[in-house]
């Protein structure tokens, strides 16, 4: 390992003001578009269940739905490999380009698949298709994205520059959230699991332009092109060192990862579900709530990864976790016991709070963990392999405890699980970090 500046120091030719804005504003365009479809497709399992899954009992269906919404991130990890290798030889905005305009033809393709009504088994066969070609693309989305943010924070701001990959998928949460309520409340059953289900995906070819903006327009990051500069031909046993001398972080940064995606997959994607079916709300007023608390989290995100730089990033993450856990042990039973819609809503309203404090120094704090020469394939190996494990498929299995069991706490103890998960392997090796992170002041 060769030392660089120091991360409390500005590289030579440090980017402009005007260009980190840009680099903000196109990362937070395309990763939220990415959480945008997939939120999208979680709040719209139900209906996309019947659609795709209609020959088989309800809790069938929907088991089956879930398992669709999951096989996307099986391939995830491949992707992440794939896109991060990439990032780390060829470069960060030539990966989030090419993941931007992949994600979007392939959201676009699901809003024109037809029902199984009306081309019968082809029908959920392209769904899979269309799920494991927005996984692949997907998965190298994050890893390439954050290390774009945090590389081009000035001294002093990683935390918050990192938490802006937090507030676009909060705001990809928002979008998604206020889409399905605007067509549940505005369209009739029928014409919403016909056709109006369809509308926002199809949206989503409108991105493309933003690929090859990123593409053409943007610079690379000033600590990729540090290291370009010192290692232009790395090779891939200097790859496979860099990997395996951060183990320890990688670790640390996995358990990490594990907390911050079961809060997203069960509070937003599967909470709706939750209350649709055990709490016999209507799909309106479960949905509604998962656009307030988006908007919520899009204002509390940067104010966590600024607080993040000045107070250190564990001591907020752990504290953030275990208020996460207790919230939801505690909330969801006096929701079963009273199950309306404003317990619900409060429910969704604390947990929401709690997990911006997680969200916020999450990305720099996973980022850090990784030496800048592969650092897009070790955060893509920590955060899609966690995702794939324990996020994308939590759905499917709370959905299977609750049909083996009939024990409706189920979601608030797969989260109490996840957070244990992640303060013992986080908690043991984790680094305390504020402006500087020592792995981040490191390239290979």
């Amino acid at each position: 390992m060769h030392a660089v500046r120091s991360a409390g120091s500005e590289l030579p030719g440090s980017p402009t003001a005007s260009l980190r804005r840009k680099v903000i504003v196109a990362s937070t365009i395309g990763n939220a578009f990415e959480w945008f479809d997939f939120t999208l497709f979680g709040l719209f399992t139900l209906v996309i269940a019947q659609e795709f899954f209609p020959l088989v009992s309800h809790t069938g269906s929907l088991l089956l739905g879930t398992a669709t919404l999951g096989v996307a991130f099986i391939f995830r990890p491949i992707g992440g490999m794939v896109f991060g290798v990439y990032a780390d030889r060829v470069g960060r905005k030539h990966a989030v380009a090419l993941v931007v305009v992949l994600m979007a033809f392939a959201t676009a393709g699901l809003g024109l698949i037809p029902s199984y009504a009306q081309i019968g088994l082809m029908a959920p066969l392209l769904v899979v298709a269309v799920r494991i070609l927005q996984g692949f693309s997907a998965g190298g989305e994050f890893s390439s994205a954050t290390a774009l943010l945090v590389e081009y924070a000035p001294a002093g701001h990683r935390g918050f520059y990192g938490s802006i990959q937090m507030c676009s998928q909060a705001l990809a949460v928002t979008l998604a959230g206020f889409s399905v309520y605007a067509l549940s409340a505005g369209l009739s059953p029928a014409a919403l699991n016909t056709w109006g289900w369809r509308l926002p995906f199809l949206f989503g070819i409108l991105v493309v332009p933003v690929g090859f903006y990123i593409r053409r327009r943007l610079q690379e990051s000033p600590q990729f092109a540090a290291y370009v500069r010192s290692h232009p031909r790395p090779t891939a046993a200097d790859f496979r060192a860099g990997l395996m001398g951060a183990r320890r972080s990688l670790l640390s940064g996995f358990g990490l990862t594990v907390a911050a995606t079961v809060s997203f997959y069960v509070t937003f994607i599967y909470m709706p579900i939750f209350a649709v079916r055990e709490l016999h709300l209507g799909l309106a007023q479960a949905t509604l709530p998962t656009m307030l608390c988006g908007v919520l989290l899009v204002v509390l995100c940067p104010l966590a990864g600024h607080l993040s730089d000045r107070w250190g990033r564990k001591r907020m993450l752990v504290t953030a976790m275990l208020l996460y856990a207790l919230a939801m042990l505690t909330l969801t039973a006096w929701v079963l016991q009273s199950p309306v819609f404003l317990n619900y809503l409060l429910l969704q309203f604390i947990a929401s709070v709690c997990m911006a404090f997680v969200w916020g120094p999450f990305p720099t704090a996973v980022t850090e963990t990784v030496p800048v020469g592969v650092r897009a394939t070790g955060v893509a190996l920590i955060y899609n392999f966690s995702v794939m494990l324990f996020g994308g498929l939590a759905p499917f299995f709370i959905t299977a405890i609750i049909g083996v069991s009939g024990n409706a706490m189920a979601p608030a103890y797969y989260v109490t699980g996840g957070v244990l998960l992640s303060l013992l392997s986080y908690g043991l090796w984790g680094q305390d970090s504020r402006a500087s992170g020592r792995a981040a002041d490191t390239i290979i």
